[in-house]
């Protein structure tokens, strides 16, 4: 494709997205910008359709973006759909979060080349990806064990050990974080 030097920015879209670990299925939406308004629309979309509906806890496990950062967010959720638990990864802990996983695979297979002539262009791919993907879905395989994060945590607190500094480090047993019962 020719480009010419001179760039026409066409707008953004965020790309939101709730990502069901158990069945491997996704349910997002467009939305014109981030915050409070787009994820609690997202939450809406999600929670009012089976099996979350009827369920008798849902876990959201979410980063700690503007949109559902700190207690106020658990708050909303936990008035407006009692049946949810809001979940705070850690801070730099993305990795955790298998929804990015999928934004990788959205960016990869659905926004590569971004030759996109308008954010409808842009949404319809995007829907018709979520649809796509939606029908062939299942659960990532996800490599990461408990013994995995059991020597990640000793190598990071024996790391922190060797070193001077101000603040401190915890481990935690690794039922704990995946919550996890043996």
């Amino acid at each position: 494709m020719r480009v010419e030097h001179d760039y026409d920015r066409g707008g953004a879209l965020a790309c939101l997205a709730a990502w069901d670990v158990r069945r491997g299925r996704v349910t997002g939406r467009c939305e014109d910008s981030t915050g409070i308004a787009p994820f609690a629309r997202l939450a809406e979309q999600v929670m009012t359709t089976e099996p979350y509906a009827s369920a008798n806890r849902v876990f959201w496990i979410v980063d700690n973006g503007s949109s559902h950062r700190g207690e106020a967010s658990v708050q909303r959720m936990a008035s407006t759909w009692p049946n949810a638990q809001l979940i705070h990864l850690p801070a730099h802990a993305s990795w955790l979060d298998q929804a990015e996983i999928y934004f990788s695979l959205v960016q990869r297979k659905a926004l590569t080349p971004n030759d996109f002539t308008g954010l409808d262009q842009i949404r319809g791919r995007l829907a018709a990806f979520e649809t796509r993907y939606n029908a062939i879905a299942r659960p990532f395989d996800w490599k990461f064990t408990r013994a995995d994060l059991s020597d990640l945590l000793r190598r990071i607190d024996a790391h922190g050990e060797t070193k001077t500094h101000t603040g401190s480090l915890t481990t935690m047993d690794p039922d704990e974080l995946t919550g996890r019962t043996t």
